[in-house]
């Protein structure tokens, strides 16, 4: 009986090992060895999905590593994105969400599913930041009418 080439992974060894195969055969361009590339990528991706963090990672998190792997500064994200570069500081510092158009740009981008980072995670909100009451989140309509009502009756 003869040995297989490859076999499911089983160890980071083996992963980066793998890795490396691949990588040489995609550099070399050698059309010849297809099925030898689609078999490294499927058990690549197997181990990927079964041990990469990339799923519990918020999104925001994941968006600065990926940033760093590719040697993004904030200026060249927000020309791919097509935002200004406050809407990216803001996205950066949580101050503000990804949109629906934002999380197909860098899904497509970076080659990754939507769903890596169409998360939920906690945004800093600066209206109720100063309070630590949490009863009283989100409670700014309520302050504003509050407010109306006091001015009206300094008036009166």
């Amino acid at each position: 009986m003869t040995a297989l080439k490859y076999t499911i992974i089983k160890s980071r060894k083996q992963y980066d090992l793998y890795c490396k195969i691949l990588e040489d055969i995609l550099i070399h361009d050698q059309p010849e060895m297809q099925d030898e590339i689609d078999l490294l990528t499927l058990l690549i991706e197997k181990w990927d999905n079964e041990h990469n963090t990339i799923h519990d990672a918020n999104p925001v998190e994941l968006l600065k590593s990926l940033m760093e792997e590719h040697h993004l500064k904030a200026k060249e994200l927000a020309e791919i994105l097509e935002l200004s570069k406050g809407t990216v500081s803001k996205i950066l510092n949580y101050h503000k969400g990804l949109s629906k158009d934002t999380i197909r740009k860098l899904s497509c981008y970076f080659k990754l599913s939507q769903e890596a980072f169409n998360r939920p995670y906690k945004l800093i909100n600066q209206v109720n930041k100063l309070y630590k009451d949490a009863s009283l989140m989100n409670t700014e309509k309520n302050m504003v009418a509050e407010g109306e009502v006091k001015s009206e009756e300094r008036k009166a």
